[in-house]
């Protein structure tokens, strides 16, 4: 089996509202497809979305990288060759792993399919059988966020993730105006996207915050300053998350080595696709740290490899891909059972793409073969 094409389609997928979160704010979400067919009439999807702020990556930049360096190298090559895959698109150009994503993704949905088995079977089989959806609060008024918080418990949330990160002090009151409209019955996990910039700032914050019952605090400092964590983690009873501050293996080495953090939160979008979540998530088992896999707010596409890679693995206990419940429109058909997430046993990825719909989103396209 050998890659014949590979088509790039950069498209946009529309928001039923506008997503806020520390350092921008998005009406639809840009997004990379991916489609892989090889001489066997073979076909994977696969789903880079970019963010210049985690990764360096854009969404233009992401579908140049694929169009002109990474495609052209990889015709011809066997898709089930996974490590052979990455080791082609690492001597072809350094990082850029949201690119390095899409690619990995349609290559194990289309071997998943070749071989009529789940993505996760590719993983060493499934662990969980259902995982709880957190919905995610965008950043807004204190008051605001307070009544989106109410009417999703209404609907059945039993956990809530708020996006903060503008404002330390209107932050706390946003999370205070949460517990109180929704109890202590409902988790909060607390995500500041690094907005609060250093430990100094955390640690005033938390100082108002630990009777508030937090899941946990997700990087509240910029992503490289590692030490600020460990003293944030030291001084505060609150769990913490390393989110933006893990893309890979070293600085996984060092989270683990400082005990850096209680969880950390693997994306497939900056570390590489599946392939390379699963290398994360072996390390920081055998560190006995836990993981959650997290979302770039992607298609059906994107979520369901992330949650393949979660439903195979023990270590992770929490995920949080709720990309195609914010989308008017999707490629795909990933279903959700709010608030929970089942997976099928279809083979791939098990989500079908709507041609239709693709052609519709897309903005440019572009189809590299031999």
């Amino acid at each position: 089996m050998k890659i014949t094409s590979i088509e790039v389609y950069g498209i946009h997928l529309p928001l039923y509202e506008p997503f806020v979160i520390s350092y921008a704010s998005y009406d639809t979400m840009p997004s990379i497809i991916v489609k892989i067919t090889t001489d066997t009439g073979h076909v994977g999807y696969g789903e880079g979305v970019a963010d210049e702020h985690v990764t360096g990556e854009s969404w233009e930049s992401t579908f140049a990288v694929l169009q002109h360096t990474l495609a052209p190298k990889l015709i011809g090559e066997n898709p089930a060759n996974f490590e052979k895959i990455h080791e082609v698109m690492d001597k072809a150009i350094y990082g850029v792993p949201t690119a390095k994503a899409a690619i990995d993704i349609a290559c194990y949905d289309l071997v998943g399919k070749a071989l009529g088995v789940p993505v996760y079977q590719l993983l060493g089989g499934r662990y969980h059988d259902e995982f709880p959806i957190t919905h995610v609060l965008s950043i807004a008024a204190p008051e605001e966020m307070a009544g989106e918080a109410e009417n999703r418990v209404s609907e059945g949330y039993r956990s809530l993730k708020m996006k903060v990160g503008t404002d330390m002090w209107k932050d706390v009151e946003r999370i205070q105006a949460v517990r109180e409209r929704v109890g202590e019955e409902i988790a909060i996990r607390v995500d500041v996207n690094q907005g609060w910039k250093n430990s100094s700032t955390t640690l005033q914050a938390l100082g108002r915050l630990e009777q508030c019952g937090l899941d946990w605090l997700e990087q509240p400092v910029l992503a490289d300053d590692i030490d600020a964590m460990v003293e944030i983690k030291s001084k505060t009873s609150v769990p913490t998350m390393i989110d933006e501050g893990l893309r890979g293996p070293r600085e996984m080495r060092e989270i683990i080595a400082k005990r850096a953090a209680d969880k950390v939160n693997i994306k497939l979008m900056k570390c590489g696709g599946i392939y390379p979540a699963m290398k994360l998530a072996h390390m920081a088992e055998m560190a006995g740290i836990e993981c959650q896999i997290g979302s770039m707010v992607e298609s059906s596409v994107g979520s369901a490899a992330g949650f393949h890679v979660a439903f195979s693995k023990r270590i992770m206990t929490s995920v949080e891909l709720t990309g195609p419940l914010k989308f008017s429109e999707d490629i795909g058909d990933l279903k959700y059972d709010v608030p929970f997430i089942r997976l099928t046993d279809q083979p791939g990825l098990g989500v079908n793409v709507d041609e239709k719909m693709l052609e519709k989103l897309t903005v440019m396209t572009e189809r590299i073969e031999k």
